[in-house]
């Protein structure tokens, strides 16, 4: 985890400063962050992945007008920051929100945001103690979520009947996956370490490779083609995956809502890309696990991918049923890449089997040497070798 770096405090005033990036929408603010910027966002309940991107991009403080955690759920994007040293602060409100202008120079100390000496917005300073605490009380909550979700989930599964239980709706694939492994990569917390992890299982099983969004790019960036990318139109742009990769897909899939037009797909087809369209509200991480499902993957390896319960529950809300509905769906075929080296050693090579051949061939040998007519091929063998090496020397 990369830690931000921070700006050094104005002389005689404590706290850090910073140029303020200001933004509702914390994706559309993303692109614009420099290292050491204070984010000044409007998300309630951070999640991990969007704390993570805040972390990559090197910003020294996040200001939330809203709360960081709600208490609804246990959401995990407010520790990632406090872990990663980023001063936090939330609960300023939409005035505070307001009094920050973009672009401007602020200083933050203390859950205030000043400029200068004067103070701009107030809030509430969120450290390790403060979230461990909360996150705790948030998970007494989850009954009321679950509640929720299980609503959710038989809505998804009545609406999207054909797709889950009888693969109807899915487009054909031009990639040939039958019988192959297929890796789905997914731009997601610690994507990077979980493809370093399957980087053998890559060189030598040459998987179908499958990219969700920006998850084409992190592909392309290790070296690798991504035969299949699964786009989303309702995406932001940091998301969406380089114009050069598309053109280099083998199949380029376009998730959308049922009837939501073809704005997306005319816009690919000007850069010559055919894409296949995909109607569904399935996220499209979940449509990529679906269409190498429907092709009769071996087995399916998630990178970047949500595992665990915590971060099962840290989704946003809208694709919680999909993701749990999907992987019910995909069932034994998915694993996900942390296991793999454990699952996976490698393939045998040529020389493991030389060496194998030759600790066999020196076990024979040593237990020949304690019989009797082994200890007489060695006098014979040492007083060859003796003679021969005289004859060499004379």
């Amino acid at each position: 985890m990369r830690i931000s770096v921070r700006p050094r405090p104005a002389v005689g005033l404590p706290g850090l400063v910073g140029t303020a990036r200001v933004d509702r929408r914390t994706t559309a603010l993303l692109p614009r962050l420099r290292p050491g910027d204070v984010a000044v966002v409007d998300q309630v309940d951070l999640d991990r992945a969007t704390a993570q991107a805040l972390v990559d991009a090197g910003v020294a403080a996040v200001v939330n007008a809203a709360p960081m955690i709600s208490g609804r759920f246990p959401n995990l994007g407010p520790r990632v920051l406090v872990d990663a040293g980023i001063t936090v602060v939330d609960r300023v409100g939409a005035a505070g929100l307001a009094a920050v202008a973009d672009g401007r120079t602020v200083r933050v100390h203390e859950g205030t945001v000043y400029a200068g000496e004067d103070p701009l917005a107030r809030g509430r300073a969120v450290d390790a103690a403060t979230v461990e605490s909360e996150l705790e009380e948030a998970r007494t909550g989850l009954v009321t979520q679950l509640e929720t979700f299980t609503y959710n989930s038989a809505e998804l599964l009545r609406r999207e009947q054909d797709l889950l239980l009888h693969g109807l709706g899915l487009p054909r694939l031009r990639t040939r996956i039958a019988g192959r492994p297929v890796v789905v990569v997914v731009r997601g917390h610690d994507h990077e370490r979980e493809l370093d992890l399957v980087r053998p299982f890559l060189s030598e099983q040459q998987p179908v490779l499958v990219g969700v969004g920006a998850g084409a790019d992190v592909l392309r960036a290790a070296g690798h083609r991504p035969d299949v990318v699964v786009l989303d139109p309702l995406a932001d742009e940091s998301e969406m995956p380089s114009a050069k990769v598309l053109k280099a897909a083998r199949d380029v899939v376009v998730r959308s809502d049922r009837g939501a037009g073809r704005v997306t797909v005319d816009q690919l087809e000007r850069l010559g890309v055919r894409p296949l369209a995909f109607e569904s509200t399935a996220t499209p991480e979940d449509a990529a696990l679906l269409l190498a499902d429907a092709g009769d993957a071996a087995v399916i390896v998630g990178v970047g991918m949500h595992a665990t319960l915590d971060d099962f529950l840290d989704r946003q809300r809208a694709g919680l049923a999909s993701t749990f509905l999907t992987r019910l769906k995909v069932g034994p075929r998915l694993v996900d890449a942390t296991a793999v080296p454990s699952l996976y050693s490698g393939r045998v090579r040529p020389w493991h089997l030389l060496v194998v051949m030759l600790a066999g061939l020196v076990a024979v040998a040593a237990a020949i040497a304690v019989t009797p007519v082994g200890q007489e091929w060695a006098h014979q063998l040492t007083a060859w070798l003796t003679d021969t090496l005289q004859g060499l020397l004379s």
